[in-house]
């Protein structure tokens, strides 16, 4: 497979997949590092009740880039399949379904925060329930909701291990690419699975943003490099 193969389907797919990748970097940044994860202090219900009372508007902003998140996922299987599905059929079909498995997974976790917000939401939660039960609540949503994306991200990992394998075997001048997402299956697989079965070891959150690192750098390299295919081929069609 190579430039010269890419069909319109393809290109279309190409730029769909683009698009949603890059998009779905920038709400990364923002629902993982700017938000969510800022307010949330792990097994301190107090602290964590307080920073998401105090800043709700962004708690509520790092919920709306989840969804974001969610939708481009979407798109991304779709587009990731249809584009790599000459190289290999099925392979591509399973790469599709884990990152569609994952997004089943992140919807799930997000009804957590959802959650959240009800309780925020409505001040008479506070007399009905009480102030330590209601911190309580809120600690809980919130650890359900990393402990669920842990979870979605060792699925994940496995859909970003075949796409590796799929881009080293397209012939396309970007195996780094594929190199790169296939050792960022090993750092998913390790970092999360640690974080599902120790959870007592709370230096565990803090390695966690460092990998998506390498995966969140490649993927969005890929979805420029995907855009700019997808673009490149409309223009030669024309």
């Amino acid at each position: 497979m190579n430039k010269k193969t890419i069909d319109h389907n393809q290109s279309a797919a190409a730029k769909v997949a683009g698009i949603a990748i890059v998009i779905m970097g920038i709400a990364a940044v923002v629902a993982n590092d700017l938000t969510i994860v800022k307010l949330f202090v792990p097994e301190n219900a107090s602290e964590t009740t307080k920073n998401i009372l105090e800043s709700g508007m962004l708690f509520r902003a790092g919920v709306f880039s989840w969804l974001v998140i969610l939708i481009c996922d979407t798109l991304a299987a779709w587009g990731l399949y249809i584009f790599f599905k000459p190289v290999n059929k099925n392979l591509s079909l399973i790469m599709a379904w884990f990152r569609l498995i994952y997004v089943s997974i992140l919807g799930a976790s997000l009804a957590n925060l959802i959650n959240v917000i009800t309780l925020i939401n409505n001040t008479n939660y506070l007399t009905l329930l009480g102030t330590e039960y209601l911190q309580s609540q809120i600690l809980f949503y919130t650890t359900a909701f990393f402990d669920t994306w842990s979870l979605g991200l060792i699925i994940f990992g496995i859909h970003i291990l075949i796409l590796g394998w799929l881009i080293l075997k397209s012939g396309f001048n970007i195996k780094i690419l594929g190199i790169l997402l296939i050792i960022a299956f090993v750092g998913y697989t390790i970092i999360n699975g640690s974080n599902l079965l120790f959870p007592q070891y709370e230096e565990t959150m803090v390695f966690v943003g460092w990998a998506f690192f390498i995966p969140m750098i490649s993927e969005v390299a890929l979805g420029i490099w995907l855009l700019f295919i997808g673009i490149k081929r409309v223009k030669q069609i024309n």
